[in-house]
């Protein structure tokens, strides 16, 4: 009887549970019933409305052979619910789908690994379907945590511990996939979510083998390897993860990454973090490499107070990140990168130099140690100023180029972009020469089709503003900076090393016409160039490579910038080099004077070459020859050997041995140049810029003095109608003193010296030198007839030039007018 009501009951029963009931064989090793199987699934789909009780039905019988222990019936109801997933896709799944999520999380939740794999695997199988519409209410936050905590498994089985971290990563790589596709998508992004998935990722590629072999985007690793390396599988879903991330979306999947480096310490050294930076940069979407580029500077802002070590490791991540980011687009942190990298420039010199006090006592091996961390990080801003810089596009380089150069302090001045009023003397030269280190980076390589784009006026004056200063290392890098800018054919290289070259042709120099626009440039801005190359030769500090730097110098000017008026100007000034030696009047060291001597030699061989004059080739060769047999210190190949014998003294030197005015006058003048102006010495200009030197400047005093020897009685012919002294005579011979009510007068003069025409401004000297003829001639009563025993003498110096005391009828007033 009871049978019978037991089988009467089992007829009354509702049918999708006795289709279910039927899927299950006696004996599970049996396995799914698979022709019970097709019916349910038949049944499921001719009723889609039963799908919520069959699932409901299946999560019970799910549970109850969990907490039983009969792991058999518990693959089985899973393997239903996977084929009823794949067969079913009527709006009536959604609650099915319900079920399957919690008997998934049902089999997360328990300790057996087996079982957690199979949950797992049925979670990235309803990860893979594509569902009709939209879930509204279903939420993944369970499955995220539960599968984050399975890739950090740590079994004391190694076999059962990747197992269940691979069953880990494939489930965040499910629920990636999962709402991704979904319309409620932006849920995983949420920083709550991120800070779980991504540390995960991170935890297991951390057990990549030979990370510094991957140099360029990783190649994709094959199914077989994913699916038996941990790290691998990682790597492949932190890819897919940061691929599909959008622009609001971005900066919460790559935030959880600093955190990770920070509470690992992988920062020093920073092997991993490069490697997992570069994973991010080639994954992610190329507009959107600034948002990664802003995080690493606010992370470098944020530990700015860290070792140096540390920090050196995120400005190295920084390089490797702007490397991959400058091949494509970089957005609007170009000037935020360069901000802040010259801002923990400052940071760093600032930290270097209080290590410095507070280890005067200390050793010397601790203190050197703290100086070399911070020069790492010194020197790794630098590579990532002049690399970014580099690889940007012209427009940009030339922006960054001024940005840069705003930012150098000069020594003298009150505002200046970076502070280093608390840096003290040694603490500004370190900025400086840093800052011109990185502006030497970012200038290689740039070829500018004009040298007025490369060097325009509010770049040019603060360049050379340090090649005032008394320091050669500051001196060197501003020359190389110019040869990066001027030389625009790749002729430096071959140039240099300063020697006399036997034949220029050999060399192989390229050049083309100089164009309108250079001329232009020469017109305004060439008696800034000559004047600092000028100053730079008259330096007490110059090495051997200070000289090279000069020579090569004025070799590029001349192949790109020289037209006929240029050649005369350069001639000019090597001629007053030259003079700069022989007279010495800044008292320089005799190697300083052979130096000199050396330089203008083998510049004139090669710009005598370079104009092939054969009557000035002649004379330049002679010369050179001349001095090889008697006074071979005046070469180069001579004077910069380490063992050279120096001369006591310049002064008992013949003629022979010097390149002559007159000389090169007459060999040039006959092919045709204009020679007049060679009979001008050439004199610096004056600017303001003297004032920002620490050395004494060639305008500290700029005077005419006028001594009347005793005994002479030019003062009784004067006329007494005119009260004649010397603030008199000063003022009408100097129109352009140093008063600070005509500053404004002396800056129009020198601009108009700067910008005016040559012809206009002969013009008005020769004007000028008339009207003072005339006047001082007036004043002293000069006689044409000199005077039997003529005592009246007249000193005149104007800066460094200087006239020698002579009787005052032998005065040439044109030539006081040119001074």
């Amino acid at each position: 009887l009871s049978a019978g009501m037991c089988c009467c009951c089992a007829a009354l029963r509702p049918r999708y549970k006795r289709l279910v009931d039927n899927i299950f064989p006696e004996d599970p090793k049996d396995g799914l019933v698979k022709a019970d199987m097709e019916k349910l699934t038949f049944y499921a789909v001719s009723a889609p409305e039963k799908l919520d009780r069959i699932g409901a039905y299946l999560a019970e019988r799910l549970s109850r052979d969990v907490v039983r222990h009969r792991y058999g019936y518990v693959l089985i109801a899973m393997e239903a619910l996977d084929q009823l997933l794949m067969a079913c896709h009527s709006q009536s799944i959604k609650p099915f789908v319900e079920s399957f999520l919690h008997m998934v999380a049902k089999l997360l939740e328990s300790g057996e690994p087996k079982l957690q794999v199979l949950g797992t695997n049925s979670f990235v199988k309803f990860a893979n379907i594509e569902e009709d519409t939209p879930s509204y209410h279903r939420r993944y936050d369970f499955f995220v945590s539960r599968f984050s905590a399975m890739c950090h498994s740590c079994d004391h089985d190694p076999e059962v511990e990747t197992e269940i971290r691979i069953a880990g990563i494939r489930g965040i790589q499910g629920v990636v996939r999962k709402t991704v596709n979904d319309e409620l998508r932006a849920t995983i992004w949420e920083p709550q979510h991120m800070d779980k998935i991504v540390p995960s990722l991170l935890f297991n590629m951390q057990k990549i083998e030979d990370i510094d072999s991957r140099i360029g985007p990783p190649s994709s690793p094959t199914g077989g390897e994913k699916e038996e390396n941990p790290a691998l599988l990682a790597e492949n879903c932190f890819r897919e993860l940061l691929g599909r991330a959008t622009y609001g979306n971005m900066n919460n999947a790559v935030r959880p990454v600093f955190a990770h480096l920070d509470h690992h310490r992988l920062w020093d050294p920073n092997e991993f973090a490069v490697s997992c930076f570069k994973v991010i940069m080639y994954s992610i979407q190329a507009q959107y490499s600034h948002h990664v580029i802003q995080e690493i500077l606010g992370h470098l802002d944020y530990r700015k107070r860290d070792s140096p070590r540390v920090r050196a490791g995120i400005i190295q991540v920084l390089l490797e990140a702007v490397a991959i980011a400058a091949k494509g687009s970089i957005g609007p942190t170009v000037l935020e990168v360069f901000n802040t990298l010259l801002k923990h420039l400052r940071i760093s010199v600032n930290f270097e130099l209080d290590d410095r006090r507070s280890s005067a006592g200390s050793t010397t091996f601790s203190t050197s140690s703290k100086e070399s961390d911070e020069r790492i990080v010194q020197n790794a801003i630098i590579q990532t100023i002049g690399f970014f810089g580099s690889n940007l596009p012209d427009y940009q380089r030339s922006e960054i180029m001024m940005f840069i150069m705003g930012k150098v302090p000069v020594l003298g001045t009150t505002s200046q972009s970076l502070d280093t009023s608390h840096l003290g003397d040694l603490g500004t030269r370190r900025i400086q020469i840093m800052l011109l280190r990185s502006l030497l980076m970012v200038t290689s390589g740039y070829k500018a089709t004009t040298i007025t784009n490369a060097l325009p006026p509010l770049f040019l004056d603060p360049l050379l503003s340090p090649s005032l200063m008394e320091d050669s290392e500051l001196r060197q890098l501003v020359l190389e900076i110019l040869h990066n800018l001027i030389d625009r054919h790749d002729n430096r290289a071959k140039l240099r090393g300063i020697r006399i070259i036997p034949d220029v042709s050999d060399l192989k120099i390229k050049r083309d016409k100089i164009s309108r626009q250079d001329v232009s440039f020469m017109k305004k801005h060439g008696q800034q160039l000559y004047r600092h190359i000028y100053l730079g030769c008259k330096e007490e500090d110059n090495v051997q490579k200070n000289f090279e730097l000069l020579f090569t110098s004025l070799a590029l000017i001349t192949i790109e910038l020289a037209n006929e008026e240029v050649v005369i100007d350069l001639i000019r000034l090597a001629i007053a080099l030259q003079d700069i030696a022989i007279i010495n009047e800044d008292n320089l060291p005799m190697f300083n004077r052979c130096g000199v001597m050396a330089l203008v030699a083998a510049y004139l061989n090669f710009l005598s070459q370079m104009i092939a004059v054969p009557a000035f080739c002649q004379h330049v060769s002679k010369v050179i020859e001349t001095r090889s047999l008697e006074a071979s210190y005046f070469l180069p190949e001579t004077i910069f050997k380490d063992k050279c014998n120096l001369p006591k003294s310049l002064e008992k030197h013949e003629k022979n041995l010097f390149f002559l005015t007159n000389k090169i006058a007459e060999s040039l003048g006959g092919s045709g140049y204009s020679v007049e102006r060679l009979s001008v010495p050439y004199v610096p200009q004056v600017t303001d810029e003297d004032r920002l030197s620490r050395r004494k400047s060639i305008v500290d005093t700029v005077s005419i003095q006028v001594d009347i020897l005793p005994g002479n009685n030019i003062e009784d012919k004067v006329d007494n109608t005119e009260e004649i002294t010397f603030e008199a005579l000063k003022k009408a011979i100097d129109n352009n003193g140093l008063e600070e009510q005509e500053k404004e007068k002396r800056r129009l003069v020198i601009e108009k010296f700067q910008k005016a025409p040559f012809e206009e401004i002969a013009a008005q000297c020769e004007t000028k030198a008339n009207l003072l003829h005339d006047r001082l001639a007036q004043i002293l009563e000069l006689t044409i007839r000199p005077p039997p025993s003529p005592s009246g003498t007249m000193t005149i110096t104007a800066g460094h030039a200087r006239y020698q005391s002579v009787p005052v009828y032998e005065m040439k007033f044109p030539d006081l007018c040119v001074l």
